[in-house]
């Protein structure tokens, strides 16, 4: 398993049976893979769509069904469709049980910047601070450090923010964070990972417990 799989493997643990969920772009999507065992979830998605459905093959695409970000989907049996004001009516409204989503850097208040890269065009943040906002849990799926070794996960964010203060849990292949009202707490380890290893590649302070879970 890599990285990116334990990655979704672990934030797929968040889901409970029946929960509406909301699947950032990119490696979030992973999670509908690795869900466990009797638990099945209703993906949503903000352009639209309760029970959107895998990505259908070429032929078989309605090319007036993709996802929020374009991509060809597919409708579950059972799925309906809407427009963006009852999308976002169920998002605000705290419809949405969970939203996995990632991140450029999450800080140790819960803060999440998410929307703009430094250097380059962005169409604006989309979807994500109504999300951030309104689902009842919020989990930033992620690596732990950026392409040039530089941790994401800082004392205080330096990118505009997404939302403030509305992050629950990260996950990255080091580690689980859980966002508390006493700050960051070190919960879980990936297999083989010390305290150490994610304590040196980690700008934000972390709360170390006694007992700390293994992320498997």
């Amino acid at each position: 398993m890599n990285g990116r799989e334990l990655i979704a493997t672990r934030a797929a643990r968040f889901f409970k049976d029946g929960d509406l969920v909301n699947l950032g772009i990119g490696m979030p999507t992973m999670c509908a893979n690795f869900l466990p065992e009797g638990v099945h979830i209703i993906l949503h998605s903000e352009n639209g769509f309760i029970g959107i459905g895998p990505t259908p093959s070429p032929e078989d695409w309605d090319k007036d069904v993709v996802n929020a970000g374009g991509q060809p989907a597919s409708i579950v049996p059972g799925g309906c469709c809407f427009d963006s004001a009852m999308s976002f009516g169920l998002t605000r409204g705290g419809h949405v049980d969970a939203t996995v989503l990632g991140a450029l850097e999450v800080d140790q208040e819960g803060n999440l910047a998410n929307w703009i890269i430094p250097g380059k065009m962005v169409p604006g943040m989309g979807g994500g601070m109504d999300l951030v906002a309104g689902a009842n849990l919020v989990v930033v799926a992620m690596e732990h450090c950026n392409k040039t070794g530089a941790p994401k996960i800082l004392k205080k964010c330096t990118l505009p923010l997404t939302a403030a203060g509305e992050v629950d849990y990260v996950v990255t292949e080091l580690c689980v964070l859980h966002k508390t009202d006493k700050g960051l707490v070190l919960e879980e380890l990936a297999p083989g990972v010390t305290v150490e290893e994610v304590l040196s590649k980690t700008d934000a302070d972390l709360i170390i417990p006694e007992k700390i879970g293994c992320m498997l």
